[in-house]
């Protein structure tokens, strides 16, 4: 008689890539990005994508220190692993860029960052689009 050994527990897998771009609603640049954004959202299925109004979700955003108030061009993106920030910036919106910066994160190219700010920030983008993914998604429409 054979006895079945335990399988052992699988290694669980990495946390998704959060893909967060932070705008406003008065920007023009972000209507136009918002496409660039569906394209990568349905091109990269296994990132999570979020587009965060900064003013409709200000009180998400902001801590003490400020960390909304520090936003100020657009489009901005936020890549964080795990909570962990690895990109926090203006980018020029074009889908080349973003596709070179999404092919670094996920060769494992772009370091964590260390600035503060960075990283409460991608503490509160990771909150809001836990919490609030109905109202953060990309829509792929």
């Amino acid at each position: 008689m054979a006895h079945s050994q335990p399988m052992p527990d699988a290694a669980p897998s990495p946390s998704p890539w959060l893909v967060a771009c932070l705008c406003a609603a008065w920007c023009r640049t972000c209507d136009d990005y918002r496409a660039v954004m569906a394209e990568a959202a349905r091109a990269h299925p296994g990132l999570q994508f979020a587009w965060i109004d900064i003013e409709d979700h200000a009180d998400a955003l902001d801590d003490s220190e400020g960390a909304a108030e520090d936003i100020e061009n657009f489009p901005t993106l936020l890549l964080a692993r795990a909570g962990v920030p690895h990109f926090f910036g203006t980018l020029l919106p074009h889908a080349g860029v973003l596709n070179r910066l999404l092919a670094q994160a996920v060769a494992g190219e772009l370091p964590p960052l260390a600035d503060a700010t960075a990283r409460r920030m991608a503490d509160a983008v990771g909150r809001l689009a836990q919490d609030q993914p109905q109202q953060v998604r990309v829509s792929l429409d």
